[in-house]
């Protein structure tokens, strides 16, 4: 169903997107550290919940990406407009009731999530979290659309709207921070703005006839609960299985807080590479959801199946090349971060172990359970995910950290465990085809 052209057309812009966004999100992090130890501590504990907000925002706009690009397969374009309404509205009133949330509970939230922190610290947070919660219908209206746009092929536009949005952000940090000195406030202000500038530009872009998915009026959008279940049936599956790896991510950075500092900075700027060493893999991910799913709409299972094969292994190529570069840039990014020796040593240890082990188990691990997620089949995905994260990552890196005496390396372990398991899971579920008796519409 897609030519070379086409494919790479879709897939270049996601995997640059992917890249430059987490490049603009270490440059933003570094930035808002010149403010202070307190204001960089308040950014560090809000953002563990905006990216767990954020995740639910993208579980949903999966769901609606699924069921467009399988309307869009069976050339049911009425179809898919109706659908891609109905996203649309259904993001909208759950990131303005979460938005209100946040900002009007915002103190009895962060104090019953981090308990007792610094005055100073909670003071930012709180700054914080109110500026950066006004943004959420934004971003999640942003996410919606740039999704609407994926699941019929044109992924060039949300990749340049992002790119204009990052720039937007920095710019608004160099103007908030160090021109006015407005510190966390001013940083949750470029955040605020350069995510209504997404919003804006992406969803005028919507109203374009010359669109697969094309929404006139906004206003004119009713409710279709039939519809908006469908959307929800794929999307809340998502959303739990990316909010129990949050959730993980938390209870393993509260196991290597108990380390010292050489080996939670070393585990900081580790997990920070190996993310980044993922993000073309995850362009490649999002990219088969509208390849998969188009393919699945028409009833060419045997294409889909064909695609998913394809993709992974274009995932396993990406991840290689990540993983190498990486490594042999980890002594000048150590020194760059100003990291102490003992823990830039312990930072290539582990990327040393991370650029041997991830090339064998994570294509597999992730990138099939993008396809069968656009087949339809996103319980199963869900309940392996949630079930390696928390017995494979979290307990063994407990059991290995808090009774073994192991130090960071632990948490590679638990990792490289958890990719194991779900590769063999996935290539399973693959491979038998179970995930082929599944359907979105």
């Amino acid at each position: 169903m897609f030519t070379k052209k086409q494919l790479w057309a879709l897939l270049i812009p996601l995997m640059v997107e992917q890249v430059l966004n987490s490049l603009m999100g270490t440059a933003d992090t570094m930035m808002v550290s010149n403010v202070g130890s307190a204001a960089i501590s308040a950014v560090s504990l809000v953002d563990s919940i905006n990216t767990l907000i954020l995740n639910i925002f993208s579980a949903l706009a999966t769901g609606g990406a699924i069921v467009c690009s399988q309307y869009i397969g069976k050339q049911r374009s009425d179809r898919a407009n109706a659908a891609g309404q109905q996203l649309l509205l259904s993001m909208f009133a759950i990131s303005t009731i979460i938005s209100a949330v946040c900002v009007v509970f915002r103190a009895p939230l962060l104090s019953l999530i981090f308990g007792k922190v610094e005055a100073d610290v909670m003071s930012n947070a709180l700054i914080y979290m109110m500026i950066t919660g006004l943004s959420f219908p934004f971003i999640g209206l942003y996410n919606a659309s740039a999704a609407l746009f994926r699941s019929s092929g044109n992924s060039r536009l949300p990749m340049t709207v992002s790119m204009i949005s990052n720039c937007i952000n920095i710019a608004g940090n160099v103007i908030f921070i160090f021109g006015m000195k407005l510190g966390v406030a001013g940083a949750a202000l470029s955040t605020l703005i350069s995510r209504i500038f997404c919003a804006v530009v992406i969803m005028y872009f919507q109203t374009k006839s010359k669109q697969t998915i094309c929404i006139k009026n906004y206003f004119a959008i009713r409710p279709d609960f039939s519809m908006i279940k469908m959307i929800l049936s794929f999307g809340i599956p998502t959303g739990i299985e990316n909010g129990m790896f949050q959730f993980g991510k938390l209870a393993i950075q509260s196991t290597v807080s108990t380390l010292g500092t050489t080996a939670i900075a070393a585990q900081a700027m580790t997990a920070v590479l190996e993310g980044f060493s993922s993000m073309a893999g995850i362009g490649i991910g999002l990219g088969m959801v509208t390849v998969v799913g188009q393919c699945i709409g028409a009833g060419r299972k045997y294409e889909a199946r064909r695609y998913i094969l394809k993709l992974t292994w274009f995932g396993e190529v990406s991840i290689i090349i990540s993983c190498l570069l990486l490594y042999l840039a980890c002594d000048l990014i150590t020194t760059l971060g100003g990291m102490e020796p003992e823990a830039a040593r312990m930072c290539k240890e582990m990327m040393f172990a991370i650029t041997i082990y991830k090339p064998i188990a994570w294509a597999f691990s992730f990138m099939p359970g993008y396809g069968m997620r656009a087949a339809g089949d996103v319980r199963f995905s869900m309940t392996v995910s949630t079930i390696t994260m928390w017995s494979c990552r979290v307990f063994l890196t407990i059991v290995l950290i808090r009774f073994l005496g192991w130090g960071p390396m632990a948490v590679w372990v638990g990792m490289f465990t958890d990719w194991t398991v779900r590769s063999i899971c996935f290539a399973t579920r693959f491979f038998t085809g179970g995930w082929t008796k599944k359907s979105a519409v």
